[in-house]
């Protein structure tokens, strides 16, 4: 039997997750609360509902006869729609409501963590009352990192020390509003995200990525949804070593044994430092940047994975390419704190394949030949009958893959000059070499103290 795969979402991530799933023998439809060109493209039906709807979800599950469903962001996850759908009776590829507050409460997290042992915790507390938390602030001997314990989209994080003082924290905290707010220790550090693939017990990871969530180049500015994102050819990055990646492995395996019955994607943010690996936060789902690095070099037929967890069965072993990838983000100028919409974007997939056809055909209009490849993801963007155009949140990522990340990288930066840089905004940086050697410097200067 063909299978019919709904895809729940429609950022760049989702149109990862669609693009692994355009040769697989299933057919797709989509469904989410903003039309994305790229996803469009690649279902047989593309419907604009509101995915936090867990009823008009279902409603049109049961309307394409789907056999399986991915939940691609957070906001659904957080409302139940897996509940929902799974008492429709349609599989439902990622954790339940309750399951999914490893990402969505991140007191809970903590809580959770304490709980059961797991390694890699800081010091934290939590707090429902903003004085109290502000006298905490007052109190303890160090940093401290501000995080309310609800979704923010990867915005709400202050860090004492490096974004704010105490003063300027204590005053966010009294100012936000928000009902509860986690207090925990600054990791000192580089940031790492491992992925894993989970369903009945078993636990497949991906290679490691780091992402870049400060907005300007030089990791300056404020925190963003993230700015682009990079991969090595091997499952750790440059400035890791294997054992480090095992150690993040491991964590994630400890924290799946103690969520019963958790399936999806489990997404360890870890800070590696001195000590090793110290988890930043889970969440419930491929990362956005991070998905576009996986993704892209991930060898196993992804329907493959999602067939095997509906019918129970354990993750077929993953197998990447060894090769490595560089995402970078183009977003609104303004973004993330005045972002500016109605920019017409200057790019399309196809003449961001033909990027790295140019060092072979001066024209760029040749075929592709190129250790390389170089692709499009569309993530928040207004499509029009004229055109299309930027919204306020992030528009679309390149992503270069190649032997190394230098190349893979040149090949990112090749693909975004097509677009220009006309109401947008990028950060070049991600992925140079002298961002990356100043990331294996600080390992190793911290490992040497």
């Amino acid at each position: 039997m063909r299978e019919i795969v709904l895809l729940i979402g429609g950022g760049g991530r989702e149109h990862a997750i669609a693009r692994a799933l355009a040769d697989s023998e299933a057919d797709l439809y989509a469904c989410a609360g903003n039309r994305n060109p790229g996803i469009a493209e690649l279902a047989t039906e593309f419907e604009t509902l509101e995915t936090t709807d867990p009823e008009a979800v279902v409603d049109y599950a049961e309307n394409v006869d789907a056999t399986i469903a991915v939940v691609g962001p957070e906001a659904p996850l957080a409302e139940g729609v897996v509940d929902a759908l799974e008492t429709a009776g349609v599989y439902a590829f990622g954790p339940r409501q309750a399951e999914a507050r490893i990402e969505t409460d991140k007191a809970f997290q903590r809580r959770f963590m304490t709980e059961h042992d797991i390694p890699g915790c800081p010091d934290y507390e939590t707090f429902d009352d903003p004085e109290a938390a502000c006298e905490y602030i007052d109190e303890y001997d160090g940093d401290l990192v501000i995080k309310p314990a609800g979704l923010t989209g990867g915005k709400g994080v202050k860090v004492i020390g490096d974004q704010v003082t105490p003063e300027e924290g204590k005053e966010y905290i009294r100012e936000s509003a928000y009902d509860r707010i986690v207090l925990e220790e600054r990791l000192i550090g580089e940031e790492i995200t491992v992925q894993a693939v989970v369903a009945n017990g078993s636990v497949e990871t991906a290679p490691a990525v780091q992402d870049h969530k400060r907005a300007y180049e030089g990791d300056e500015g404020p925190n963003t949804g993230g700015m682009g994102s990079y991969s090595d050819a091997t499952r750790e990055l440059p400035f890791m070593t294997a054992d480090d990646y095992d150690e993040a492995v491991s964590i994630v395996e400890a924290t799946v044994d103690a969520l019963e019955g958790y399936k999806g994607i489990l997404y360890g943010q870890f800070m590696l430092t001195a000590e090793g690996p110290k988890v930043v936060e889970f969440n419930a789902r491929f990362g956005d940047p991070e998905a576009m690095n996986t993704l892209p070099v991930l060898e196993t037929d992804f329907l493959d994975v999602l067939v095997a967890a509906r019918n129970g069965e354990s993750v077929p072993e993953l197998e990447f390419a060894e090769q490595a990838t560089v995402c970078k983000y183009a977003v609104p100028k303004g973004y993330p704190t005045d972002p500016e919409a109605g920019a017409k974007v200057r790019v399309d997939e196809e003449s961001v394949a033909r990027t790295v056809g140019a060092a072979e055909d001066s024209s760029g209009q040749g075929p592709r030949e190129s250790a390389g490849d170089a692709l499009l993801y569309y993530a928040s963007v207004d499509a029009r009958e004229d055109g299309i155009y930027t919204t306020t949140s992030r528009s679309f990522a390149v992503v270069g893959v190649a032997d190394s990340i230098a190349d893979a990288e040149e090949i990112a930066e090749d693909a975004l000059a097509v677009a220009g840089e006309e109401g947008l905004h990028m950060r070049h940086d991600i992925g140079k070499a002298d961002l990356v050697q100043r990331r294996i410097d600080h390992m190793d200067e911290l490992r040497s103290d």
